[in-house]
C-alpha cells in the first residue's frame, strides 16, 4: 500500500503511476485472445467445446450441453429460501424501477413548410451479457445487465457464464430466471466473446455485447468491436473514499476492502485532510484483512494497488479524484452535496457516511456496471440506453427540398462533390 502527500513535489507522477492501468497489461494476452477468436470463428461449436475443457476443466461430449436447459434455472430459484429469494427479486425490482426512468422515446417535428425531421429509437433485437464466474460468482450481475436491456425491449437476452469443473452457481441461475434471461450458455472467457460475436450453431450471433470479465474477456471485447457493439472495455474494481473524519475508521476499512476482495488488480484509494483519520482508517484496513474470506486477494490488492493519500484540504482531495476518475467514489462526509459540484469524474458517487459502495453493488438500484481505469472522464454507467440504437427521420416536403437543396448544392459545389450537387439540385423546380 502506497502513502502519498499532495504536497510533495513528485505527487503527480506518484499519482499518474498508481492509476496508470495500462502498465499492468500483458502484451502476450492479445496473441492469445486473436487465436482463440479466430478459432471460434472458423470452428464454431467444436472450439467451443476445446476451449470449455482446456479453461474450465469440463470435458462435454456435444455441443447442446453447452447451454443450460430452462428448468434448470426455475429449479435454482424454487431452491432458494423465502428470505434469499426475497432479497434477490426485491433487489431486482429497484434495478428495474431505476433504469424505467431511463427509457428514451421518438420524437419529431414538423417545420413550416411541411419539412418532417425526428428521431426513432429502437431496442436492439439480440443483446449478449457477459457474466463473471472466475473466483466468485455474481448473480448481481445477472440482474445489472439484463434488466436494462429488457427494459429497453430487447427481443432475446443471451446469457454466457464460466462454469468451472462443471460447477454452476444457483444464485446465477436463479437471477436469469428473475431477471428474464432468454438462452444461458456454459462459457467463458474470449471464447464466450467469440461465441457471441461471430455466432456458432448453437450460439447465436448478438448484436451488443455487456458485461465485465477478466483481461481475456475485456480483450477480447475490444477485439470484436465493430463487429458488434460494447458497453465499455472494463478493467479491474476500483474505489476511492473520501472522509472528513465523521464516519467511523472500520466503516472505511470495510468500504475499501469491498472492492479489494474481487481481484488481485482492484484497487482501493482513500483521500482525507486528516492525518490522524489516515492512520486509523490504515490500522483498520490491516485488522479487517484478517477477517476476510478471501483475505489472499485483498490483500495482494490493497499492498500492491492500494493507497493512502493525504490532502491539503477537501478541494484538493476531490481534485485528485477528478485525476483518477474511479469507478466508485465514496464523499464519506458530513456534507457531501457540499463536494459535490466539486467532483466532474467518477462512475457511480455515494453520497455521505451511510451510502456505502456495497448498497449500489446490488440493491440501490443503479446500474454497477461502470467504467474503470479513468474511463469515467468520457463514459457511463451500463443503461437502458446501451440497449437501443437511434435512427434521424429526414421528411423533405417538396418545398423544403427546394429551400434545403440551394444550401446542399452550394456546400456540395465547395466539397467539389458534383453528385451530390446535382442530387440536391434536381429538387428545385426549375432545376432538374
Amino acid at each position: 500500500m502506497k502513502r502519498l502527500r499532495s504536497r510533495d513535489p513528485h505527487f503527480a507522477e506518484a499519482l499518474y503511476r498508481l492509476h496508470d492501468w495500462d502498465a499492468n497489461l500483458d502484451p502476450a494476452v492479445e496473441g492469445r485472445v486473436r487465436e482463440i477468436l479466430a478459432a471460434v470463428r472458423e470452428r464454431g461449436d467444436v472450439a467451443l467445446l476445446e476451449y470449455t475443457a482446456r479453461f474450465d476443466g469440463l470435458h462435454l461430449t456435444q455441443a447442446a450441453e453447452l447451454e443450460i436447459p430452462r428448468q434448470h434455472w426455475e429449479q435454482a430459484l424454487a431452491n432458494l429460501s423465502g428470505a434469499e429469494r426475497e432479497a434477490l427479486e426485491q433487489a431486482a425490482q429497484r434495478i428495474r424501477q431505476y433504469h424505467e426512468r431511463q427509457k428514451l422515446e421518438s420524437w419529431q417535428y414538423r417545420e413550416a413548410d411541411g419539412t418532417v425531421l425526428g428521431q426513432r429509437v429502437l431496442p436492439l433485437a439480440r443483446a449478449g451479457i457477459y457474466v463473471p464466474g472466475g473466483k466468485a460468482a455474481y448473480p448481481s450481475s445477472v440482474l445489472m445487465n439484463a434488466i436494462p436491456a429488457r427494459v429497453a425491449g430487447v427481443e432475446e437476452i443471451v446469457m454466457t457464464v464460466p462454469t468451472p469443473r462443471g460447477e454452476v452457481n444457483p444464485w446465477v441461475l436463479a437471477a436469469a430466471a428473475v431477471a428474464g434471461v432468454d438462452r444461458v450458455f456454459r462459457l467463458g472467457g474470449a471464447q464466450a466473446v467469440a461465441a457471441l460475436a461471430y455466432g456458432t450453431e448453437l450460439v447465436p450471433a448478438v448484436d451488443k455485447i455487456v458485461g465485465p470479465g477478466n483481461t481475456y474477456v475485456a480483450t477480447a471485447k475490444r477485439m470484436v468491436f465493430g463487429r458488434v457493439g460494447i458497453d465499455m472495455i472494463a478493467g479491474p474494481s476500483e474505489i476511492l473514499v473520501i472522509s472528513d473524519g465523521s464516519a467511523p475508521a472500520q466503516w472505511l476499512a470495510w468500504d475499501l476492502l469491498s472492492q479489494a476482495e474481487h481481484d488481485e488488480l482492484a484497487q482501493s484509494i482513500f483521500i482525507t485532510w486528516d492525518a490522524e483519520h489516515l492512520e486509523a482508517v490504515a490500522q483498520a484496513v490491516e485488522a479487517a484483512l484478517e477477517k476476510l474470506d478471501r483475505a489472499p486477494i485483498a490483500r495482494e490488492s490493497w499492498q500492491q494497488r492500494g493507497a493512502l493519500i493525504l490532502a491539503e484540504d477537501a478541494a484538493d482531495a476531490c481534485r485528485i479524484a477528478d485525476q483518477i476518475a474511479p469507478e466508485h467514489l465514496e464523499l464519506a462526509v458530513a456534507d457531501p452535496e457540499a463536494l459535490l459540484d466539486q467532483v466532474h469524474n467518477a462512475g457511480a458517487i455515494f453520497l455521505g457516511i451511510h451510502s456505502c459502495e456495497a448498497l449500489g453493488d446490488y440493491v440501490a438500484g443503479p446500474n454497477h456496471v461502470l467504467p474503470t481505469g479513468g474511463s469515467a472522464r468520457f463514459s457511463s454507467p451500463l443503461g437502458v440506453y446501451d440497449f437501443v440504437k437511434r435512427s434521424s427521420l429526414i421528411g423533405a416536403s417538396a418545398a423544403g427540398a427546394a429551400r434545403l437543396g440551394a444550401l446542399a448544392e452550394r456546400l456540395a459545389t465547395a466539397e467539389g462533390l458534383t453528385a451530390h450537387a446535382r442530387s440536391a439540385a434536381a429538387r428545385i423546380p426549375g432545376r432538374s
